[in-house]
């Protein structure tokens, strides 16, 4: 492997939006480890993907409903380092794996509320800790949130409450990490075509039609929309955007 060779880790990144952001940074000349909940057949495919493209890759089993997980995670992912890509170092961590449910708050419960919270924060938190010691001078870091932090949806009362959490904690991630040379921004997306929240969009008509409405485009969005800006940011070009909140919404709401 030369020097100069890039490595980041997405979370998530077997399928559905994680899958387009590792493809695209990929195309970037960047090699990519990416994790996946359960399952490997999709994960595989991926890194054929970005194989094809010439590219190194790695999948590596990440549930981040399970805290007490990470460490064996990270510790694997040190392991993937050293023997896939003989460095013990990475440059970009895109914190995207994450749960969706439609819930109105009146009937949300303390065990959806963990898991949540699990998920979509406390596990982001941590394993970002937990690897920053690994991450490069002049990395950077990607947390995905979401335009409900904006704008309410109802239903999403949990779901966006522990992402307006997120962007809170990547400005304190910029301002802390900035004497190491990282950075932290976040990617907010907003309605996006894909298998998020059980297709919650591509399966209702009816629900895609209104959505696609309140853009000035007049239309959803597709996981191609946020997985070539997240790869953007990956890139020296990208280099002096820090502590942002990067709304990928078309512009939904303005």
């Amino acid at each position: 492997m030369s020097a100069q060779t890039k490595i980041a880790l997405v979370t998530g990144g077997s399928r559905g939006l994680g899958k387009d952001m590792a493809i695209s940074i990929a195309k970037k000349e960047i090699d990519v480890i990416l994790t996946y909940r359960s399952n490997e057949k999709e994960a595989k495919e991926t890194v054929n993907a970005i194989e094809a493209l010439g590219r190194k890759a790695a999948a590596l089993k990440l549930d981040m409903s399970d805290f007490q997980s990470l460490d064996n995670f990270v510790a694997q992912f040190k392991d993937s380092l050293q023997s896939n890509f003989n460095t013990d170092s990475f440059d970009f961590l895109v914190n995207n794996a994450g749960m969706g449910a439609t819930v109105p708050f009146v009937q949300v419960t303390e065990e959806l509320f963990n898991d949540f919270l699990n998920v979509h924060f406390k596990g982001i938190y941590f394993l970002t800790q937990k690897l920053v010691p690994h991450i490069n001078t002049g990395g950077r870091i990607i947390n995905i949130s979401s335009g409900t932090t904006r704008f309410a949806n109802p239903g999403y009362s949990v779901y966006a409450s522990m992402k307006g959490a997120i962007e809170i904690f990547t400005k304190y991630l910029a301002k802390e990490l900035g004497a190491k040379g990282i950075g932290a921004n976040v990617v907010a997306p907003g309605p996006i075509e894909t298998d998020f929240n059980n297709a919650a969009i591509r399966n209702n008509p009816q629900m895609k039609g209104i959505l696609s409405s309140l853009s000035p485009l007049g239309r959803v969005g597709a996981a191609d929309d946020i997985g070539s800006v997240v790869a953007f940011l990956c890139t020296q070009d990208a280099s002096w955007i820090n502590g942002q909140r990067i709304e990928v919404s078309g512009g939904i709401n303005v």
